[in-house]
């Protein structure tokens, strides 16, 4: 077995063990996770608080903590009582709800010690979580952070986390005056739901007052859009529509045999520039329809490429400035001392400036469902390559799809063959360039333009895919390297699912995101879809905003994850 199955098959057992202990402690037998979510039969179960959200990297005590906070959300909450008190402005829902989801993290049965240290441990993984990520640098995340830990230190009677306790001092003595008695009514009935609501309402809305202050500073300051803000807060409380998830399974084939992934041959394999596949004339005419699509969605590319500065820069050495007042004395002047004593401008001082050592390589899912957004899609990718080289970083555009149908000439080897069992991929894997990384993007603009010719989207091997842009980013010699997959389903091709089983490409794609991560670093990027089961960090993109920063603020926060 491999490293990579073996790690698929660990978090496996923890969802498992994780989901009965969850069904044991509300004695719902219909519990179950999917793709790390909560579920009621088919239905997905909201999650009510941030630190309630699984990842890949969670181990079984993490994993434990969030399932036990759960179990106690769905036995110690009126649900219907909650929903009719909650307000309607979206900061002060999500902080009602994290107060509720306190006050049931402080009602663990006696008997079971264990479930208040598994709550603990989570609460202090998350917290540091936020904090190490930076959104505690900014005025709304360390507002939100401080009460947070304030709230759960008073209503659990548990000390706030050790290592950023200096940190939120100074706001918690400001916040103090305006939420001390209400802070003081959580402890007092947090056995009493209807009676802690009412403190948990006066802490939302005076926190979302300060909430809307800090966002005018914001405005004030001229950032608007600065990712980091709007990951802020992430309490996902709704009880209405929920977005899909990509289906994924464990393949008998690789799993329970142990066998590696096969490829049944690689001679009809092709790595090819996307404008050479497509005539110059049509090429013009698409790159003409792509430009019309990027004018009406409104977005400059300066705008854009002074938020991916921010993000993507990181302070560097970059020489010295002379004739300063103070600093490092410069040798070159002594003489001018010298002849003029009263000389100060003697110093000199290093030159620090923002340099973005990163290579962001877009990997587009070029399979025929993909079709509907390639318009969108395009559009996005292109503003991007061109604001991201204005940052002064690198940009690659690469696709991947298949050279055929049903397996095309691989398919019919086999066939030849005698059918032998387990044959591994069986289709012409076709690897696209549509901009490479050395190429500036005036002169990749006729190959951008390809994203919109439709016959090249066929089926799609994404494990492979990956594997080979996270090799071609090891070759470059930036210091960051990201990885953004645009996809809108899992792995599919369908002569590999039928001679293999349904879920091989799935457990191939996920052991290969595992292995490359510690390289590089790869975000998923759905299509209206979520792809958190291959992805541990994801975004849904919402193709039908036609016009607006919306969709690029969603790529920002992505960018903005280390």
């Amino acid at each position: 077995m491999t490293a990579g199955q073996a790690e698929t098959r660990r978090r496996n057992q923890v969802e498992e063990l994780c989901a009965a202990a969850v069904r044991a402690l509300s004695g719902d037998p219909a519990l179950h996770f999917r793709a790390r979510r909560l579920h009621r039969g088919r239905e997905p179960l909201p999650l009510h608080a941030p630190h309630l959200r699984q990842s890949a990297d969670d181990d079984l005590l993490s994993a434990r903590g969030i399932a036990d906070g759960m179990a106690l959300r769905l036995t110690a909450s009126d649900a219907a009582l909650h929903r009719g008190l909650s307000p309607a402005d979206p900061a002060e829902r999500g902080i009602f709800e994290l107060l509720e989801q306190f006050r049931v993290e402080s009602l663990p049965p006696a008997e079971l010690p264990g479930m208040r240290r598994n709550l603990r441990l989570r609460h202090v993984r998350w917290s540091l979580e936020f904090h190490r990520s930076g959104l505690t640098e900014t005025g709304r995340g360390l507002l939100l952070y401080t009460v947070a830990q304030i709230c759960r230190s008073r209503i659990t009677a548990e000390p706030v986390v050790e290592e950023t306790e200096d940190l939120i001092e100074a706001t918690r003595f400001a916040l103090a005056p305006s939420l001390g008695h209400d802070l003081a009514g959580l402890r007092r009935h947090r056995t009493d739901q209807k009676a802690f609501a009412e403190h948990a309402l006066a802490i939302a809305r005076k926190t979302g007052a300060l909430l809307a202050g800090t966002t005018q500073d914001a405005e004030n300051d001229g950032d608007p859009t600065d990712p980091r803000f709007n990951l802020a807060i992430d309490f996902d409380a709704s009880q209405g529509d929920e977005i899909p998830s990509a289906t994924a399974g464990n393949s008998r084939t690789l799993g329970e045999s142990g066998a590696a992934y096969r490829i049944h041959t690689t001679a009809y394999d092709r790595e090819r520039r996307a404008s050479d596949l497509v005539r110059p004339a049509m090429l013009a005419e698409l790159r003409e329809r792509l430009d019309r699509r990027v004018g009406r969605q409104g977005v400059g590319p300066g705008r854009l490429a002074r938020d991916l500065k921010a993000v993507l820069a990181e302070p560097a050495r970059d020489g010295w400035d002379g004739a300063q007042e103070e600093g490092l004395l410069d040798g070159r002047t002594l003489a001018q001392l010298i002849s003029s004593p009263t000389e100060r401008r003697i110093f000199r001082t290093e030159r620090i400036e923002p340099v973005a050592d990163t290579l962001v390589t877009f990997l587009i899912d070029c399979s025929g469902s993909m079709t509907a957004h390639a318009e969108p899609v395009a559009a996005l990718v292109d503003l991007f390559a061109r604001s991201i080289e204005l940052a002064g970083a690198a940009c690659e555009v690469l696709g991947f799809t298949t050279g055929g149908w049903n397996g095309g000439r691989p398919m019919r080897d086999w066939i030849r063959a005698g059918r032998p069992p387990h044959p591994g991929r069986l289709n012409e894997r076709l690897h696209l360039v549509f901009k490479a990384a050395e190429t500036p993007w005036r002169r990749a603009r006729p190959g951008l333009a390809a994203l919109l010719k439709a016959d090249l989207f066929r089926e799609g091997i994404d494990g492979e895919a990956v594997a080979w842009a996270c090799a071609r980013m090891r070759a470059r010699p930036e210091a960051r390297r990201i990885l953004l997959i645009l996809s809108d389903g899992s792995p599919m091709d369908s002569a590999t699912s039928l001679a293999n089983d349904p879920h091989y490409l799935d457990e191939h794609l996920r052991e290969t995101v595992l292995r490359e991560e510690s390289t590089v670093e790869i975000r998923g990027v759905g299509v209206g879809l979520d792809l958190s089961p291959f992805y541990r960090r994801s975004r849904v993109l919402d193709t039908s905003v036609t016009s607006g920063y919306a969709p690029f603020r969603d790529v920002l926060g992505l960018l903005t994850l280390r």
